[in-house]
């Protein structure tokens, strides 16, 4: 929870400075574009257990079964970081992606 709460404050630092008056309606949504976030562990967690559901059931995964999975949960491309992160853990509970390449 801290790396986030300073995450939060350095974005609210740089949008103070950028935009000392407050940001105008119209910026907003291009601000938020441009903040690509990646998933907490708490995330991760809930990915990777959801997917390993689908695995217990027969359902065979992929790294593409994991980008969707990130991108839904944050609304955004996953990054190859977020991906290999979701990866080791189903790796770790025993259920490595069908298609990982080292």
């Amino acid at each position: 929870m801290p790396d986030e709460i300073s995450i939060v404050n350095r974005v609210v630092s740089w949008l103070r400075a950028g935009y000392p008056s407050g940001v105008p309606q119209q910026d907003y949504v291009a601000l938020l574009g441009l903040l690509r976030r990646k998933l907490t562990e708490t995330e991760v967690h809930q990915i990777a257990a959801d997917l390993s559901m689908q695995a217990e059931l027969g359902v065979e995964i992929t790294s593409g079964d994991v980008e969707r999975m990130i991108g839904d949960a944050t609304l955004d491309t996953a990054s190859a970081q977020d991906i290999a992160r979701v990866s080791g853990r189903l790796a770790a509970g025993g259920w490595p992606l069908a298609d990982f390449e080292v």
